[in-house]
This record gives structure tokens, C-alpha cells and sequence, in this order.
């Protein structure tokens, strides 16, 4: 999960004007952080036994430049990440921890099988929850100039975790952008979210199965997710449509969809509410509808492949079928996107980063230069428009 609480931004907004708020020499820099501690109120002694392990530690910034997982297309994410053994864990899990889920649903109104998958990828249930020191990933990416605003307030909300029992500045352990626990939750969401699950007076998301899906739960809840409703639904497309209206941008009801031929892959609609027809490989590709809860899931990861996938993955987990993968135009590796985002950078598009990733903005002047040539504007880049342009 990667997000900034409201709260924690504030907290970084106003912290002393005088104090470097990145770079310089690091130990510098980490008594900048123990002077600012103390000025927010931190009791010295406590702000001492905090920073004193900390170290910078290189391979989180190593870490940090080399995502290059979600360059994948959907399929092949999704195919790498669902296995059968994550779905027998997850169906073990689910029964395991029945009577937790049932106060997930009943308190906060998530399926379990939302959880489940969210659980599933970020540690495989628990198994591997990183071995990263937090402090040190923390002080570190807070030091590098690329993100500090997103986690130096981080780094205030462990110290508060430490002075309540939770966090161990020398032992805590976990991803290496500082998550921690079986559904990797940075501290100051673990702060403003964290529940006490057990009820052994502690929010321990590491060691404790019932404090992790209820904390991740209620987060959820406090996103913005709606009790009770779904998330997505796999869709049939007809041969030919308005390509121009998929994608998050536009919404219509599931009635309004089957006017123009879409419909449910199996069953029925699952209700009235306005929705997206997202197509992740293009027109040929997979189709799914994503009703408004989707929209939660970019609060806990930006990425839209992994978005998509663990979205699907709870639909799979509470009994719908393997997806129809369809028969999509391939894909550009890494080096063409990053053309491809040259060339529309150039005539005027914002693209975001040029990355090699289809993120939102780029997928989004895909679709408006598809439309500008005259091309089905599916959003889905391919050796053809790179070649138009």
C-alpha cells in the first residue's frame, strides 16, 4: 500500500521551516528529525531510544528505482501473481478465520474475499512480510529527495506506535517503503485505522491475523468503501462500439451498457449502479465492470494493473471463474512505451512519467490520439499507433 494520510500530510506541511526537509549528510539529517520530534512534543528521552538504531540502508533506494513488476500487461500480473496454491491458502484462510471475516462484514461491510486477495499478495497470508528495518526505510526514503513529503510524516507516527508499545525501532520489520504487517499498512494509517482485533490491548499487524484484517478492513471503510456492494464484474463486449467510452472516465448504468450489446459474462447484473467498462489489453482483451468500490482500491496501491488483479483475485476467491483472457493485439515492451510516451508527449499530451509504464495519464492520451487518427480508441497501445505516429 502506498498512501498519505490527510492527518500525517498536515503534520509534514507544518513541521519547522528551518530543518532540511531532505538531503545533506544523513546523520544531519536524523537530527534535524530528533529536533522536530521534540518540538511536536515527543518526550526526549523516548525520541533518543527511537533514532538511536537507525541507519540509511542503500538497498531501499535500490528498491525504490526498480519496480519493473508492473510493466506486465493484466494477464501476464495476473498469471504471476493467482496460483492454485494462493487460492487454496486463501479458501483455508477464510475458514480458519470465519468468525474474524464475519465481524469484517458485519462492522465495516468488506467481503472477505476483498481482503483475502489483499492479504494474498502483499504477504502470501502472512508468510512473507519483508525484512526490510522500517525505521531505516523510513529515515531513508525520507531523506532521498524523490518522495519526503510521503514519508517523513511516516517516520512521526512510528515514533507514536513506539511510545504505545507497537513498533520496535531496532526489530520491526517489513516492505521496503516502510509497510508493516500481513497487509502492509504504513504506520500512520496504522495509527488512524489500526484495531485491536484480539483484544489483547495491542494493534500487532505483524503476529496478529485478526488486528490485520481488521485494521485493513476498517481502512477500507474509512477510503470510502460502500457496505455490501461489489466491485467489479466480468462483461461480455460486442464486436464493435463506441471504444471511446471505456475506460474510468465514463460512467453508465448496467442497463445503459446492455443498450449498446455489453452484458454480463455469467449470471446477471449485479446491480443498477453506474459503472466503468475497463478493458486493461484493449478491445480484444479481458472486459470488466467496475462499480463505484473499485475506485477505493487506487487509495491503497496506484497501480492499475495490480488494482485490477486484486480485485479479480477476490471475485475468484469467493467463486467466480478464471477470466477470458480473449485474444488481445500483443502489447510494446518497456523501451517502445517509452517512445510511444515521447511521441505523445511531444504533440501536447500529458503522459505523466516517461517510464515505459501505462499508467492512467498515458493510457488516457492513448485513447485520445487513438480517437484522433481515426483508430478504435481502446486506450491499448500497440506496434500500430506507435507506427501511425
Amino acid at each position: 500500500m502506498r498512501r498519505l494520510t490527510a492527518t500525517l500530510a498536515a503534520l509534514c506541511l507544518t513541521a519547522a521551516p528551518a530543518l532540511a526537509q531532505c538531503g545533506g549528510s544523513f546523520g544531519g539529517f536524523v537530527q534535524g528529525l530528533k529536533a522536530e520530534a521534540v518540538a511536536k512534543g515527543h518526550a526526549p528521552a523516548s525520541v533518543d531510544r527511537f533514532f538511536a538504531p537507525v541507519r540509511h540502508d542503500p538497498a531501499v533506494i535500490r528498491a525504490d528505482r526498480a519496480q519493473g513488476v508492473f510493466q506486465l500487461d493484466f494477464t501476464s500480473f495476473a498469471r504471476r501473481l493467482i496460483s492454485q496454491n494462493r487460492i487454496s491458502a486463501g479458501q483455508a484462510n477464510a475458514k480458519k478465520y470465519d468468525a474474524v471475516f464475519d465481524r469484517v462484514e458485519a462492522e465495516y461491510g468488506v467481503s472477505r474475499g476483498v481482503l483475502l486477495a489483499f492479504w494474498a499478495f502483499e504477504t502470501d497470508y502472512g508468510a512473507f512480510q519483508g525484512d526490510f528495518n522500517t525505521l531505516n526505510a523510513l529515515v531513508t526514503l525520507a531523506h532521498d529527495c524523490r518522495r519526503p513529503e510521503l514519508f517523513r510524516p511516516q517516520i512521526f507516527a512510528a515514533l507514536t506506535l513506539f511510545e504505545h508499545g507497537d513498533f520496535d525501532p531496532a526489530r520491526t520489520t517489513g516492505a521496503w517503503a516502510g509497510e508493516i504487517g500481513m497487509v502492509q499498512m504504513l504506520p500512520g494509517d496504522i495509527l488512524e485505522n489500526g484495531v485491536d482485533g484480539d483484544g489483547d490491548g495491542h494493534v500487532l499487524l505483524k503476529t496478529s491475523a485478526p488486528d490485520a484484517l481488521m485494521s485493513g478492513a476498517k481502512m477500507l471503510r474509512h477510503l470510502g468503501w460502500r457496505a455490501g456492494e461489489p466491485w467489479l464484474q466480468e462483461i461480455v463486449l460486442p464486436a464493435e462500439m463506441d471504444w471511446s467510452k471505456t475506460g474510468l472516465r465514463t460512467t453508465m448504468t448496467p442497463d445503459q451498457w446492455q443498450a449498446m450489446g455489453v452484458r454480463p459474462r455469467s449470471g446477471q447484473w449485479l446491480t443498477g449502479l453506474p459503472a466503468s467498462v475497463i478493458i486493461p489489453q484493449g478491445r480484444k482483451g479481458p472486459a470488466f465492470l467496475a462499480y463505484p468500490n473499485f475506485s477505493v482500491y487506487f487509495e491503497w496501491n496506484q497501480s492499475f494493473t495490480y488494482v485490477l488483479t486484486a480485485a479479480y483475485f477476490a471475485n475468484r476467491l469467493t467463486g467466480a471463474p478464471v477470466f477470458d483472457a480473449g485474444n488481445p493485439e500483443p502489447g510494446l515492451s518497456g523501451a517502445e512505451m517509452k517512445r510511444l510516451q515521447q511521441k505523445l508527449a511531444a504533440r501536447g499530451y500529458d503522459v505523466g512519467d516517461i517510464d515505459g509504464i501505462l499508467g492512467a495519464k498515458s493510457r488516457e492520451a492513448v485513447q485520445k490520439v487513438q480517437q484522433e487518427l481515426g483508430m478504435p480508441a481502446d486506450a491499448w497501445p500497440t506496434a500500430a499507433l506507435l507506427n501511425r505516429l
